[in-house]
């Protein structure tokens, strides 16, 4: 009769599960989230507020002219969905005009002067929005009228200027959207490699200062200890990043305010991938200078290095174009923020996005089992900070 024993579990896996329980039972982590959580579904709302909110505005007007200028911005403001409203009141002269601007019975006063010259007037500003809207109402009425002077129509005189906008590379209707999403990645991979990062270095070095890491050491092996480690802060950060992209993707559906929202699943999707590549080779790398220092003001000193990988991820995702966006797309950990902006901005080869990829897995690879080789024998190391060549001569 044969029994079976159940597979013990791995000693990584309980230090992983170790790392996700104090967290998870931090009150500072858990109100952090909740707060960022909340910020971010109250700016989409808050966007989706603005972009319905109908803005109102009404002009003072001396003749006939000013009011079709008024009516046609009105109808302007009206068309394709938009919420502009456009209001005329009447005045007998240019100087009641001018008052009902004073009294705040209007926002400006629209008077042409004897030279035929406009003047738009407002009281202490002018809303953007009105100055451009009577602006392109008024190009237009002009064109009506001269074209009516001239014999001929406006869309005549208008024949063979029709003007569109492409791209080469890319979507111009998504290209804000594709912009303002890559900010939101850049930004998100920058502040979870930087907390969780800081996070994990301050952990191994708290368990050196009071000699945790010695007692561990005896019951697990010292590379499962950094295995668990890296593990456990990396399932954080992801849990936290896919928490942050479903409640902003959830909103913009919701309040409907992303057209393109489509086109944002996919490349937050890819963007959870590529972070977990350049979070596990930075992770290696924080794990280090937690087993190199001896005390805070160590990490501190020791970290310029990392963040300023993470600094060129974040302003290489941002800013690089063209062909300079290509190369920092395979680039590891930049391709964190690149690949997916790239997604972004047009469509990429899925054998590019594989590539990539496989490059940033094996480069956290060889961190990762370079970093254990310089956890092993700093982490149980005392009395000051160590250089990464000073680790490398210890004895493991």
């Amino acid at each position: 009769m044969s029994t079976s024993t159940a597979r013990p579990t791995p000693p990584w896996a309980i230090v992983t599960l170790r790392e996700v329980m104090v967290k998870a039972r931090d009150r500072s982590y858990l109100i952090s989230t909740l707060v960022t959580l909340v910020l971010i579904v109250g700016v989409v709302v808050f966007n989706a507020y603005m972009s319905t909110r109908a803005d109102e505005y009404t002009v003072a007007v001396t003749d006939t002219a000013g009011t079709a200028v008024v009516d046609i911005a009105h109808t302007t403001g009206q068309s394709d969905g938009g919420n502009s409203s456009f209001e005329a009141v009447s005045a007998g002269s240019s100087e009641e005009a001018l008052e009902l601007v004073r009294s705040d019975d209007a926002d400006a006063a629209l008077v042409q002067d004897a030279d035929g010259t406009w003047t738009l007037t407002g009281h202490e500003e002018l809303s953007g929005g009105l100055q451009q809207g009577l602006a392109e109402a008024l190009r237009a009425y002009a064109l009506e009228v001269n074209a009516s002077d001239a014999g001929t129509t406006p869309e005549a005189l208008l024949e063979g200027s029709e003007f569109g906008t492409a791209l080469l590379d890319g979507n111009a209707e998504n290209q804000f959207m594709a912009q303002f999403a890559g900010f939101v990645f850049a930004f998100l991979f920058y502040m979870a490699a930087i907390v969780f990062g800081m996070a994990i270095a301050t952990s191994v070095l708290e368990e050196k200062q009071n000699r945790v890491v010695e007692i561990l050491a005896t019951a697990i092996p010292i590379r499962q200890l950094l295995y668990g480690k890296v593990a456990g802060n990396t399932v954080l950060a992801m849990v936290q990043l896919a928490l942050y992209a479903g409640a902003a993707l959830l909103a913009l559906t919701f309040t409907g305010t992303a057209d393109s929202v489509g086109t944002l699943i996919p490349a937050s999707g890819w963007f959870l991938v590529f972070f977990l590549a350049g979070f596990l080779i930075l992770a290696s790398a924080w794990a280090m200078i937690g087993s190199m220092a001896s005390r805070t003001e160590d990490l501190n000193n020791s970290s310029g290095p990392v963040l300023t990988v993470i600094v060129v991820a974040l302003f290489g995702g941002l800013f690089a174009k063209g062909q300079l966006l290509v190369i920092a797309s395979f680039v590891p950990v930049v391709s964190s923020v690149a690949m997916p902006v790239r997604m972004l901005n047009g469509e990429v080869p899925l054998w590019e996005t594989f590539v990539s990829l496989a490059l940033a897995l094996a480069a956290a690879y060889a961190l990762l089992r370079f970093g254990e080789k310089i956890y092993r024998r700093a982490v149980m190391q005392s009395g000051g900070a160590l250089t990464l060549r000073k680790a490398m001569k210890l004895e493991q």
